[in-house]
Protein backbone atom coordinates (compact mmCIF):
# COMPACT_ATOMS: atom_id res chain seq x y z
CA UNK A 1 0.00 0.00 0.00
CA UNK A 2 1.27 3.44 -0.91
CA UNK A 3 1.99 5.97 1.80
CA UNK A 4 -0.02 9.21 1.75
CA UNK A 5 2.42 12.02 1.09
CA UNK A 6 0.04 14.96 1.02
CA UNK A 7 -3.66 15.60 1.50
CA UNK A 8 -5.20 18.31 -0.63
CA UNK A 9 -8.72 19.11 -1.78
CA UNK A 10 -8.93 19.10 -5.57
CA UNK A 11 -11.74 19.80 -7.99
CA UNK A 12 -13.38 17.17 -10.15
CA UNK A 13 -11.66 18.75 -13.19
CA UNK A 14 -8.30 18.13 -11.55
CA UNK A 15 -9.33 14.53 -10.75
CA UNK A 16 -10.17 14.04 -14.43
CA UNK A 17 -6.79 15.44 -15.44
CA UNK A 18 -4.89 13.19 -13.00
CA UNK A 19 -6.78 10.00 -13.86
CA UNK A 20 -6.57 10.82 -17.58
CA UNK A 21 -2.80 10.29 -17.35
CA UNK A 22 -3.19 6.75 -15.98
CA UNK A 23 -3.53 3.72 -18.25
CA UNK A 24 -7.08 2.36 -17.74
CA UNK A 25 -5.65 -1.16 -17.49
CA UNK A 26 -3.68 -0.11 -14.39
CA UNK A 27 -6.67 1.46 -12.60
CA UNK A 28 -8.49 -0.33 -9.84
CA UNK A 29 -12.28 -0.55 -9.92
CA UNK A 30 -12.89 2.64 -7.89
CA UNK A 31 -10.49 4.64 -10.05
CA UNK A 32 -12.27 3.43 -13.20
CA UNK A 33 -15.69 4.34 -11.77
CA UNK A 34 -14.39 7.74 -10.73
CA UNK A 35 -12.82 8.36 -14.12
CA UNK A 36 -16.04 7.31 -15.90
CA UNK A 37 -18.02 9.71 -13.70
CA UNK A 38 -15.75 12.73 -14.20
CA UNK A 39 -15.48 12.01 -17.93
CA UNK A 40 -19.27 12.18 -18.26
CA UNK A 41 -20.05 15.08 -15.95
CA UNK A 42 -17.05 17.43 -15.83
CA UNK A 43 -16.82 20.08 -18.53
CA UNK A 44 -14.54 22.65 -16.92
CA UNK A 45 -10.92 22.83 -18.08
CA UNK A 46 -8.50 21.89 -15.23
CA UNK A 47 -6.51 25.09 -15.75
CA UNK A 48 -9.65 27.21 -15.30
CA UNK A 49 -10.64 25.14 -12.25
CA UNK A 50 -7.25 25.75 -10.61
CA UNK A 51 -7.36 29.48 -11.36
CA UNK A 52 -10.92 29.76 -10.06
CA UNK A 53 -9.96 27.94 -6.85
CA UNK A 54 -6.94 30.22 -6.28
CA UNK A 55 -9.01 33.37 -6.83
CA UNK A 56 -11.80 32.21 -4.54
CA UNK A 57 -9.30 31.47 -1.77
CA UNK A 58 -7.37 34.71 -2.21
CA UNK A 59 -10.09 37.24 -3.05
CA UNK A 60 -13.04 35.79 -1.13
CA UNK A 61 -11.11 34.36 1.83
CA UNK A 62 -12.52 30.85 1.43
CA UNK A 63 -10.85 27.71 2.68
CA UNK A 64 -9.52 25.30 0.09
CA UNK A 65 -12.41 22.89 0.77
CA UNK A 66 -15.01 25.65 0.34
CA UNK A 67 -13.39 26.86 -2.88
CA UNK A 68 -13.34 23.32 -4.31
CA UNK A 69 -17.03 22.91 -3.48
CA UNK A 70 -17.84 26.10 -5.38
CA UNK A 71 -15.63 25.12 -8.34
CA UNK A 72 -17.31 21.71 -8.60
CA UNK A 73 -20.85 23.08 -8.43
CA UNK A 74 -20.39 26.46 -10.13
CA UNK A 75 -23.62 28.08 -8.91
CA UNK A 76 -25.09 30.58 -11.36
CA UNK A 77 -27.32 32.70 -9.14
CA UNK A 78 -27.11 34.43 -5.79
CA UNK A 79 -29.84 32.16 -4.36
CA UNK A 80 -28.03 29.02 -5.48
CA UNK A 81 -24.72 30.30 -4.09
CA UNK A 82 -26.34 31.18 -0.75
CA UNK A 83 -27.77 27.67 -0.44
CA UNK A 84 -24.24 26.22 -0.53
CA UNK A 85 -22.55 28.83 1.66
CA UNK A 86 -25.33 28.58 4.27
CA UNK A 87 -24.02 25.15 5.28
CA UNK A 88 -20.59 26.57 6.08
CA UNK A 89 -22.01 28.29 9.16
CA UNK A 90 -20.14 31.54 8.66
CA UNK A 91 -21.31 34.95 7.61
CA UNK A 92 -20.47 35.87 4.03
CA UNK A 93 -21.26 39.41 2.95
CA UNK A 94 -23.38 40.05 -0.15
CA UNK A 95 -20.46 41.82 -1.85
CA UNK A 96 -18.28 38.75 -1.31
CA UNK A 97 -20.99 36.54 -2.79
CA UNK A 98 -21.15 38.87 -5.82
CA UNK A 99 -17.39 38.63 -6.17
CA UNK A 100 -17.67 34.85 -6.04
CA UNK A 101 -20.30 34.84 -8.79
CA UNK A 102 -18.11 37.08 -10.95
CA UNK A 103 -15.12 34.75 -10.50
CA UNK A 104 -17.29 31.77 -11.45
CA UNK A 105 -18.59 33.52 -14.58
CA UNK A 106 -15.11 34.65 -15.53
CA UNK A 107 -13.70 31.10 -15.48
CA UNK A 108 -16.66 29.05 -16.70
Amino acid sequence: MEEVQKKQAISLSEVKEILGKVDPEEMDQIQRWTYDYVSKFVSLDPKNAKEMKKKLIKECELTEDEAVEIVNIRPTSMAELRSFTFGWKKLILAETLEKMLNIIKEHS
